[in-house]
């Protein structure tokens, strides 16, 4: 590392944030116009259910009954999902310089733009009511959903993990990420998806959301927060020093 690391790592760091929580904005500008639109089909469908409110979900048949507008504009929704994540990932390929400054630029990216989806939409239409309201989170591969607080966790935990990844980088003390650490990770990011996941069919087929799996997202947030923490611990040379563990 040389002495432009530091300069060069916050210049990256406030870019990426401000895109994260610019494309936050337009995001919550695009749920602010689509909004009226679902809540029309829904009241067709669901007359009792309160302006605003996202369960019971469309199902497939609610879709295509409404006719074909609809159906384009649940495909497009979907496609715009997919093209905000290649975007989210684009941008931090472009700023950083291997995997693991992609990696992790990528989560400062899609943490702040998660976090600030929800204010935006907080300002704009106050909602969600709380951190306990229900939100359907993505539509890819099929739909997730729960609590607001949980993907706010989620976020949270994507953006300390890059910003601690990349501060310490930047002062040459790079965190040693081993194959125990990955799978960690990973493992941790698949229990939390499956706790997003795990009513889905309920969900598609326009029923009421079940209890969130709290314990299941407990433990992919723990399982990837111990990867993280032992990731510092193997990326700090003393500390290495006085474990035994090769820095």
């Amino acid at each position: 590392m040389n002495s432009a690391s530091p300069v060069r790592w916050k210049r990256q760091t406030i870019a990426i944030l401000l895109c994260g929580i610019s494309f936050g904005y337009v995001e919550a500008a695009v749920v602010t116009y689509l909004r009226p639109q679902f809540d029309a089909i829904r009241a067709t469908f669901t007359p009792q259910s309160s302006r605003g409110d996202l369960f019971p979900m469309l199902s497939a048949q609610q879709v295509r009954a409404a006719g074909p507008d609809m159906v384009r504009l649940v495909d497009t929704e979907v496609a715009r999902e997919a093209a905000t994540l290649l975007m989210l990932g684009a941008v931090a390929a472009a700023v950083g310089g291997n995997f693991r400054q992609w990696f992790t630029f990528f989560l400062l990216a899609f943490g702040a733009w998660d976090i600030s989806y929800y204010a935006f939409l907080k300002v704009l239409i106050d909602w969600p009511k709380s951190l306990l309201t229900w939100d359907v989170l993505f539509l890819i591969p099929v739909p997730w959903s729960g609590p607001v607080l949980a993907p706010a966790l989620v976020a949270l935990t994507m953006v300390g993990t890059g910003l601690v990844y990349q501060w310490r980088e930047s002062n040459g003390h790079p965190i040693r990420l081993r194959v125990v650490h990955w799978l960690c990770a990973y493992a941790g990011a698949l229990f939390i998806l499956a706790a997003f996941t795990w009513d889905y069919r309920n969900v598609m087929a326009g029923g009421m959301p079940k209890p969130f799996n709290w314990p299941l997202f407990a433990v992919g947030e723990v399982l990837w927060v111990m990867a993280f923490l032992h990731w510092l611990s193997a990326g700090d040379p003393l500390r290495a020093g006085r474990i035994g563990i090769r820095p």
